[in-house]
C-alpha cells in the first residue's frame, strides 16, 4: 500500500515539475498559495520522502515489486 501512495505522490510531483520545465509554472504553488507557503512546502516534502522510500524498489527482487499483495 505504501508502494502505491508513493508512486501515485511522484506522478503528482512529476506532473508538477514537467509544468514547470515546459510552462514555468508551479502548480502545487499555485494552487496553496506559492512556493513559500507552508502548505507548500509541506507537500514538496512528502513527494520527496516518497521519492525516497521509492528508491528502495529499485533494490528489491521484482517479483516482490511486482506483487499486488503489497
Amino acid at each position: 500500500m505504501l508502494d502505491k501512495i508513493s508512486l501515485v505522490l511522484l506522478i503528482i510531483g512529476g506532473i508538477n515539475w514537467g509544468s514547470i520545465g515546459i510552462f514555468g509554472f508551479d502548480i502545487v504553488g499555485w494552487m496553496f498559495g506559492g512556493q513559500g507557503s507552508i502548505v507548500s512546502r509541506i507537500i514538496f516534502t512528502i513527494v520527496g520522502l516518497a521519492a525516497l522510500w521509492c528508491i528502495s524498489l529499485l533494490f528489491r527482487p521484482s517479483n516482490e515489486v511486482l506483487n499486488d499483495s503489497n
